[in-house]
């Protein structure tokens, strides 16, 4: 039997024959996803302001004003809040909403050209209602930019910067306050290099089941992402050899102390902030791994997600041009980017290979006989499905349905998916090929006679609209209390999974 990490590693230097292992020309997954009738209420929120006018941006490409959101969030003082990627962050009490905190403001060069942009996602510190402390995500245009990047992709120079990410601390002077008022400190600055802003930080976490005095407590968590190199556009575009090195950021889930080593004593890493000790990057004791590293190998898992009765970490990750994936992740695993896609070998890795090959691996280590180097999925579809996933989340509402389930969705078609989360922890076992069984969620409102109306998050945003669309841009957000938000770069409407509210009449 060909042993995997010598062959891998051949072909990454193109100084060996490729074994005869079978390319998927067709549909890699035929099986569909079923409707097993699973069905759910959805129900309107509040929706944000339009914003156009009030940041008007020639690249911004939302056919209206209204507010581009990303996330909902519940700070731990109870208050709920929700971003506007053109630089605003709401509070949301109920059908109300005020405005909190102006960030764009503050960024003037912050770059809100098309997908995930601009002001991309907060959080709060789990001790903000004393300590007043609360995160930021953003994207910037590298012309002209006098700030300097903490990181800069191996390779490649200043001269090469297209866009910079950025991590901001926030201090509010009164936690309580309705708007903000206060300080910030910049964590980290990392560059991209590449044509096209796709792919930056897509969040920034803290582990909602750590307790103060946890290792994991206090402790930020980044999303993985590629930095754009699978589709950035131009000559930096599409390097296999820049996503699976441990001295660069890029593909990586970051877990940082956010404190200055200057109040620590602790390691410094890249930016502003302490590197965890037990991080297995720096805990190896080896100078060329980036110890902030906690995982890597992901293309763009944007969203991160604990199951809150374990501790769990859960990330979808959005594949290239054929599988999406589910994954659980932990410190020090490599989840295969751009070597694997799902549980299958990535053509780019072969001798004039390309992104859009898939390959199947060899049949020893997609039965778990035999090991390589990677954790592979325990969820996939394929693009007969849908084109981008997000989420996944651990449901831990009051929704009797999704009760033991693990909820996600695709960005482009709008359609929303489940799998038992017991069957998805059971399928991280080693063995590539097993993975939970996926099922569509089916929505509906309530009429006005009380009766089951079913729908989709398509014809939801479309109607709300009035007019047909490309992508849906669906995300997802939790609750303090476990329950869904379903949201739209594309109408700014908030809207919530919810009990079935009444008998079918």
């Amino acid at each position: 039997m060909v042993d995997v990490k010598s062959l891998v590693a051949a072909a990454v230097l193109l100084s060996a024959a490729v074994p005869a292992r079978a390319q998927i020309t067709s549909n890699p997954l035929p099986a569909p996803i079923e409707k097993r009738g699973l069905a759910v209420e959805v129900r309107d929120v509040v929706r944000l302001p339009e914003t156009r006018n009030l940041r008007p941006v020639e690249q911004d490409v939302t056919p209206t004003g209204y507010a581009r959101v990303s996330f909902v969030r519940d700070a731990p003082d109870g208050r709920r809040f929700a971003n506007d990627s053109r630089g605003f962050l709401y509070i949301v009490d109920g059908a109300r909403t005020s405005l909190y905190a102006d960030v764009g403001a503050a960024f003037p060069r912050s770059w809100y050209a098309r997908l995930e942009s601009g002001f991309i996602g907060f959080t709060f510190h789990p001790d903000f209602a004393r300590n007043g402390l609360w995160y930021s995500v953003h994207l910037e245009s590298a012309g002209g930019n006098p700030a300097r990047p903490d990181f800069i992709p191996p390779g490649f120079g200043p001269s090469d910067v297209t866009f910079h990410n950025v991590i901001t601390e926030w201090h509010a002077t009164d936690p309580k306050a309705s708007k903000f008022e206060g300080t910030r400190r910049e964590l980290l600055r990392l560059a991209h290099v590449v044509q096209f802003s796709s792919h930056p930080l897509g969040t920034v976490e803290f582990n909602p089941t750590a307790r103060p005095g946890s290792p994991d407590y206090g402790l930020l968590y980044t999303s993985g992402s590629d930095f754009g190199f699978s589709n950035g556009g131009g000559p930096n575009a599409s390097n296999p050899s820049a996503t699976q090195r441990l001295d660069s950021a890029i593909t990586a889930i970051l877990r940082i102390d956010p404190r200055s080593p200057r109040e620590t004593g602790g390691a410094k890493g890249l930016g502003d902030y302490t590197i965890p000790a037990d991080n297995k990057f720096q805990a190896d004791g080896d100078p060329k791994t980036l110890g902030e590293i906690y995982a890597y190998g992901f293309r763009n898992a944007h969203r991160l997600a604990w199951d809150l009765t374990d501790g769990a970490l859960f990330v979808g990750d959005i594949g290239m041009n054929h599988i999406e994936e589910i994954n659980i992740v932990r410190n020090g695993g490599n989840y295969g980017w751009m070597k694997r896609e799902g549980y299958f070998e990535n053509g780019m890795i072969r001798p004039g290979g390309a992104l859009n090959q898939l390959y199947e691996l060899p049949s020893d280590v997609l039965k778990g006989r035999g090991r390589d180097e990677f954790t592979y999925p325990v969820a996939i579809y394929d693009h007969d499905e849908g084109v981008a996933i997000t989420g996944a989340f651990p449901y831990g509402g009051r929704i009797e349905a999704l009760r033991g389930k693990l909820v996600f969705g695709d960005v482009n078609r709008g359609r929303l998916f489940a799998v038992d989360l017991a069957a998805a922890k059971a399928a991280d076992d080693g063995i590539p090929d097993t993975v939970a069984p996926i099922e569509e969620i089916q929505l509906y409102v309530r009429g006005a006679a009380g009766q089951r109306i079913y729908t989709s998050f398509r014809e939801l945003v479309e109607g709300t609209m009035g007019t047909s669309l490309a992508r849906t841009d669906l995300h997802l957000s939790r609750s303090s209390d476990g329950e869904l938000f379903l949201t739209s770069r594309q109408d700014g409407m908030i809207r919530m999974l919810v009990p079935d509210s009444g008998r079918d009449r």
